[in-house]
């Protein structure tokens, strides 16, 4: 079977279902392109779908319907160590007997290559992830944040086209894996290489990725770069998953043909940026975009928490009808009578606000 292929596209996954018991699909019908060197994320909850489909990328899951294109090429038949793909292991799968040198030397020796051609193929791989000096050791005398970095060599040295990544740092310290995070992404802008990432830290994928594909409930809720995902999810759901947002809900009620007014338990009722086709809404808005006194839309609350963070301070207000707003507030924007029960107006842009029908 081979399928027009999407332009600049290396991967296609075309109408892929997954079940593992006959009976339930937990992937009921993905289609999902993947173009050539990007940095594509597949982000989500657990259960979500992301790995399973990861693991049908590498081959170690078979689909139960639909096709795995590569090049143009059906490969969901073809064994792993036939798809010519990298992959890094959260828990770094390295040959603990073996020096460095040895467990990035391993592929190409599986591939028919040695001599001169071999080492300067593994001596250009610790110098790509700066190892310098350390070819002799083995993993347990490396860190872990050095024994990921063999990971990542060790699935990059043969030269694949695709590499695929199972939350390769999720074993790392915070400080570590923001660190890791963009020394991953320094070598894939480096190599041109194509990464699929799968994490469920959407820090992490809205730092390192072109594009991100939120998973939920084996489906792709949104595929789009981390700016548009953050700034315009395309569903409520999205707007809720990723990063930190307000959500305040009411009564839709008309003031016109082209505007409507949502009506907030207790407080004024407030323009909408669009019409919606429901009785009921959700707005919703980043903490980061609420402020004190400023803004289109202003209600009125009362301050019920205040949280020193350095370089903010967050602020934490209860509505008249008992709903939440916070707001992330820079240095010199928290008012000096602001304090715990105190009133104050919050306020934000229209242009910074989101719409969806409200969940039942």
């Amino acid at each position: 079977m081979n399928a027009p292929q999407a332009q600049g596209a290396l991967i296609e996954l075309v109408g892929v279902q997954k079940s593992y018991d006959g009976q339930h699909l937990v992937i009921p019908g993905l289609d999902l392109s993947v173009r050539r060197g990007e940095f594509l994320t597949l982000l989500g909850a657990s259960g979500s779908g992301k790995t399973t489909t990861l693991m049908m990328l590498a081959g170690f899951e078979t689909p139960t319907a639909g096709h795995i294109l590569m090049n143009g090429r059906p490969i969901e038949d073809v064994p792993p160590h036939r798809r010519g793909i990298g992959m890094v292991f959260q828990n770094y799968a390295l040959f603990p007997h073996m020096t460095v040198m040895q467990n990035l030397a391993y592929p190409l020796r599986m591939r028919g290559l040695k001599g001169a051609a071999l080492q300067a193929k593994v001596d250009r791989a610790i110098e790509l992830v700066q190892l310098e000096g350390m070819a002799q050791r083995r993993p347990a005398q490396l860190s872990g944040g050095q024994q990921q970095r063999v990971a990542l060599a060790r699935a990059l040295v043969f030269e694949p086209e695709l590499v695929l990544m199972d939350e390769p740092l999720g074993a790392l310290d915070k400080n570590l894996r923001e660190h890791m995070q963009y020394e991953i992404k320094r070598i894939h802008q480096q190599l041109g290489v194509t990464v699929v990432y799968v994490t469920h830290d959407q820090g992490e994928a809205l730092t390192m990725s072109d594009r991100v594909a939120v998973f939920h409930e084996g489906r792709v809720e949104q595929l789009a770069p981390p700016a548009m995902l953050y700034d315009t999810p395309a569903t409520d759901y999205i707007a809720g998953f990723i990063g930190e947002n307000n959500a305040l809900e009411g009564e839709v009620r008309s003031a016109g043909p082209q505007q409507a007014l949502l009506q907030l338990p207790g407080s004024a009722p407030i323009p909408l940026p669009r019409p919606v086709a429901s009785a009921r809404a959700r707005v919703r808005v980043r903490p980061e975009r609420v402020h004190v006194g400023a803004g289109d839309i202003r209600l009125a609350a009362t301050v019920s928490d205040l949280v020193y963070l350095g370089d903010h301070t967050r602020l934490v207000a209860r509505l008249p009808g008992g709903a939440t707003l916070v707001a992330k507030l820079g240095p010199g924007q928290l008012p000096a009578d602001a304090g715990i029960g105190a009133g104050v107006t919050l306020g934000w842009r229209a242009a910074d606000m989101t719409v969806f029908p409200a969940r039942s």
